[in-house]
């Protein structure tokens, strides 16, 4: 498995914006989850990676968080926008080989995380 490397996070306001960025390659398709304490971990947004780069999000987070991919740089990013508090979580990095980009529960290459943590 080719790992996954994380960076970004951090703590901010609520109303603020993050990025996280994943280094990755040779995945067709390219994920961020979070887990918040107490909670399970649960997909946030998706890209496929190919020619068409179809992004999927989870509906909290639809408008305020964007997945992008930078082929050139075998980056994958997250920008977050609006940031709330109920967005604090550890954030994973994670990726899946086949297609369904937007089936969560088959993503099974895990980056290391990094925590977001949003103050009200």
């Amino acid at each position: 498995q080719v790992p996954l490397v994380e960076s970004g996070g951090g703590s901010v306001q609520a109303g603020g914006s993050l990025r996280l960025s994943c280094v990755a390659s040779g995945y067709p398709c390219m994920g961020w989850f979070r887990q918040a304490p107490g909670k399970e971990r649960e997909g946030v947004a998706a890209i496929s990676t190919g020619r068409y780069r179809l992004p999927y999000y989870r509906g909290s987070v639809s408008g305020r968080f964007t997945i992008s991919q930078d082929s050139a740089k075998n980056t994958v990013y997250l920008q977050m926008n609006s940031l709330k508090p109920e967005d604090t979580a550890v954030y994973y990095c994670a990726a899946k080989s086949g297609a369904s980009c937007g089936s969560w529960d088959l993503y099974n290459v895990w980056g290391q995380g990094t925590q977001v943590t949003v103050s009200s």
